[in-house]
């Protein structure tokens, strides 16, 4: 095995470990959605929704804002949800568009969660999951006609092999959605980060198994260089900013902190990285973009 293989494999299983630890605290907390909300900026917190009616918020502004159709002659009809953690949004995509959809994912545990939760959901016709790279993905070409992807880019090690499998799988006139934590663009000015923001985001690569940053703009070229069209991208970073005060109700209770306590140590340090975050978040040197683009016809 090549170091490169032997580096990108490590990557991929400091994921999968985290996330089978993490996951039953995650459900049972904060539910089958393990994403961001979607929030109007400026409402003050105690008037916000609850993280779920957020969660599915988040993914019907995304829908909206990569104009998939509800028509049902256009609608999709096949979904690749990549990352699909344990099959919040394969379910729900599958239920709102009667299509059929496919999750994948390096975590054993939650594939093995998210193949129950559609069994309890009648949807095992509609829904299946499997344990697979996305950058080494398991697809005819052309199979899919909306590729969704919420919050799994991060953690690609090669970005540009994750976009081209995305344009392999993706069929033509297909649309392809992403939503992702970013660091910030360059400018014109600027040729790298600074080091005290290189500093930042290294400690949240370390604590979040994030191996590789990219900007926005980095994203968008890596789109074009694959020959996807109708490009669009959006910071949607304030709309997500109050998610963790919100998400953490349920955690400041007797129940949330004894979840918490049992967890384990990647679960407490994610936790602990929160104000690395908010830090990051503040000083605009991370953004939460999301970004769709169609494969042409």
């Amino acid at each position: 095995m090549s170091h490169e293989a032997a580096a990108v494999e490590e990557v991929n299983k400091g994921i999968a470990d985290l996330y089978d630890e993490m996951t039953v605290v995650m459900e049972t907390l904060w539910g089958d959605h393990m994403h961001h909300g979607f929030y109007d900026v400026g409402v003050p917190t105690r008037s916000l929704p609850d993280h779920q009616t957020a969660q599915i918020r988040m993914i019907e502004e995304a829908l909206r804002f990569a104009g998939v159709s509800d028509d049902p002659s256009k609608k999709p009809k096949r979904i690749l949800d990549v990352g699909c953690g344990i099959g919040g949004s394969s379910l729900y995509l599958a239920k709102k568009y009667g299509a059929k959809c496919h999750g994948i994912n390096l975590s054993p545990f939650q594939i093995q969660r998210a193949q129950s939760l559609a069994m309890s959901a009648g949807l095992t016709d509609k829904v299946s999951f499997e344990i697979a790279d996305a950058q080494n993905q398991p697809f005819p070409d052309g199979h899919f006609d909306l590729v969704w992807v919420l919050e799994t880019a991060e953690h690609m090690p090669e970005k540009s092999k994750f976009i081209g499998e995305l344009a392999r799988v993706t069929a033509p006139g297909g649309i392809v959605i992403i939503t992702s934590w970013c660091q910030r663009d360059l400018l014109p000015s600027e040729v790298s980060l600074r080091p005290d923001e290189v500093s930042l985001l290294n400690k949240l690569s370390e604590s979040h198994h994030l191996p590789k940053w990219c900007s926005p703009s980095e994203y968008v070229k890596l789109a074009e260089s694959s020959s996807f069209k109708d490009i669009k991208t959006a910071d949607w970073t304030e709309h997500v900013a109050p998610h963790w005060n919100v998400a953490m109700r349920p955690v400041l209770t007797w129940k949330g902190i004894t979840f918490i306590l049992r967890s384990g140590w990647k679960m407490a340090k994610g936790l602990l990285a929160m104000p690395i975050v908010s830090e990051g978040r503040e000083k605009k040197i991370i953004k939460y973009a999301i970004l769709t683009f169609r494969k042409p016809e």
